[in-house]
């Protein structure tokens, strides 16, 4: 009795540290706070209009539901999707042949830096005289704006790949190609990934800076009309789902790696 007495609080002043050292409940105590600041800041000192936590939990279930609302979030990630599909393909292709043949490398890796460096609003009116104020100029900025994360990343990762894989292909005759598929590529799948975690979010970036630019329906254009006309609740459920998106994409990847490479630890 007196054991289980004794062993009752200590167990659980073990469980309550654990529980503070996982990840959740310091994120949820830093978002709380941040709320609640932000709550005082606005009453306090910021005029009638400018929104707050609390009327913008109120305005989601309204703005969820408004067609105009869905029109924009299906415009966004259509356009991030087919951008980021088209991306990972192309960005994939350039980095293995960067990563595996040095002449191709020192042929494309000055402007592959070059545009990295450039900023995509930038490039922005070109592509809209290229491709007018559409969703094709959207597309071209998404694309712009991640192409260079999956491009470098895949290079450093063909470029790592063990001496001692590549001289087992060999031995066993293997293709060129058949080396780049059946080696190289699953070789460098984390470092896709982790290009694929920065593409998403640059991506995501592209297709709303293009909206605010062209004009053109998405999330972006949502947030600014909404904005302008002084919704401003509406325009923040906008960027609260927007930062939402982002969180989802670096869910997906650790799903992935964990499901799909057990073997990659990224603490490791």
């Amino acid at each position: 009795m007196s054991e289980a007495t004794i062993a009752t609080p200590a167990l659980a002043e073990h469980k309550v540290p654990a529980l503070m050292r996982g990840a959740l409940v310091p994120r949820l105590i830093v978002g709380l706070s941040i709320f609640l600041v932000w709550e005082i800041v606005v009453r306090g000192f910021a005029p009638a209009y400018v929104a707050k936590p609390s009327t913008v939990l109120l305005a989601i279930p309204q703005v969820i539901v408004d067609p105009a609302f869905l029109h924009a979030l299906g415009a966004t990630l259509g356009a991030v999707s087919e951008g980021l599909a088209i991306t990972i393909v192309a960005g994939t292709v350039i980095g293995l042949l960067m990563g595996r043949s040095d002449i191709f490398d020192r042929m494309v890796r000055v402007y592959i830096n070059g545009l990295n460096a450039m900023p995509m609003i930038i490039v922005l009116p070109l592509f809209s005289l290229w491709f007018g104020y559409s969703n094709g100029a959207r597309i071209g900025t998404i694309i712009f704006a991640a192409i260079f994360a999956i491009t470098m990343n895949v290079a450093d990762g063909a470029r790592s790949v063990p001496r001692e894989y590549l001289e087992v292909s060999r031995s066993f005759r293997s293709g060129r190609l058949r080396m780049l598929i059946d080696i190289v590529l699953p070789a460098s799948m984390p470092y896709l990934l982790a290009g694929f975690r920065l593409a998403a979010g640059r991506a995501l970036i592209g297709a709303v800076v293009a909206e605010f630019f062209l004009s053109i329906g998405g999330l972006g254009y949502y947030i600014l009309y909404n904005s302008r006309a002084y919704h401003h609740n509406e325009a923040f459920v906008g960027v609260l789902l927007l930062a939402g998106i982002g969180v989802s994409f670096e869910l997906l990847v650790n799903w992935c790696t964990r499901h799909f490479m057990p073997w990659y630890r990224r603490g490791a």
